[in-house]
């Protein structure tokens, strides 16, 4: 179901939020867009993300685009799952994924495109910002141009989260709305997580919703620090961008 604004539902998280839901290691966002019905990430359990979506009432028959941040098994654990009950998917994969992983894809849907280290537009106001971190981990991350700024989604943040607010403001010359996903701060000292956040506040980042890798610490110091604009994340919270930004969050 295609929506007027946007709609953002965290569909699998390690942290809960809704507590009908399952909350296990890893991370899966249900974008709902004017065009597009995106799956950003499938979590670590595909029975678990299937069984989460169906209980918000959201249907993963809807999804046109499923779009892959990086490798790790967090994150890419409910593929099979997924295109079991939808093979009508047009899947954003960065390099980094295994090739043989990439060829089976490949022949299992309706279209594969690989994204390597070029910023790359998927369609209107929609882009990754292309691998980064290629000698590591390589990992992209998705960015929507909104009326209100980007908002910007990371999957796991390997690059730094500081890095990726970087790269989408050089890309679009516009504000952060909002940045959300992981930050993979979960083992940082308060010293660093300190950094990161004054970093991020001087690439004008408006509100966050620090979740999965983020790490209880660095979610507290976030909400210390960006007060009403902190977003607690979770399995099942959502998020609403509305066309007149007048009722957001």
């Amino acid at each position: 179901m295609k929506t007027h604004g946007m709609e953002i539902t965290i569909v699998f998280d390690n942290y809960p939020y809704n507590p009908e839901l399952t909350s296990l290691w890893g991370f899966s966002a249900f974008l709902q867009l004017p065009k597009q019905t995106i799956l950003f990430d499938t979590g670590s359990n595909g029975p678990v993300l299937l069984r989460n979506i169906q209980t918000l009432d959201l249907n993963v028959k809807d999804i046109d685009t499923l779009f892959l941040s990086h490798p790790h098994w967090d994150h890419v654990g409910g593929v099979d799952a997924v295109i079991e009950q939808n093979q009508n998917l047009h899947i954003f994969a960065p390099d980094s994924l295994s090739k043989h992983l990439i060829s089976d894809l490949r022949n299992q849907v309706q279209d594969l495109t690989v994204i390597d280290y070029q910023a790359t537009k998927l369609f209107d106001h929609i882009y990754s910002t292309g691998v980064m971190d290629e000698d590591r981990i390589g990992e992209q991350s998705m960015i929507i141009d909104t009326k209100a700024g980007l908002v910007v989604i990371t999957g796991c943040a390997h690059p730094g989260i500081v890095n990726i607010a970087k790269k989408a403001r050089q890309m679009l010359d516009k504000e952060i709305f909002l940045l959300m996903g992981g930050f993979h701060l979960l083992n940082e000292n308060p010293a660093a997580i300190q950094q990161v956040i004054e970093a991020l506040q001087n690439v004008a980042v408006e509100y966050v919703c620090p979740t999965h890798c983020s790490g209880d610490l660095a979610k507290e110091m976030f909400k210390e620090s960006f007060k009403e604009k902190y977003i607690a994340g979770g399995v099942g919270k959502k998020m609403s961008l509305a066309d007149d930004i007048s009722n957001t969050f």
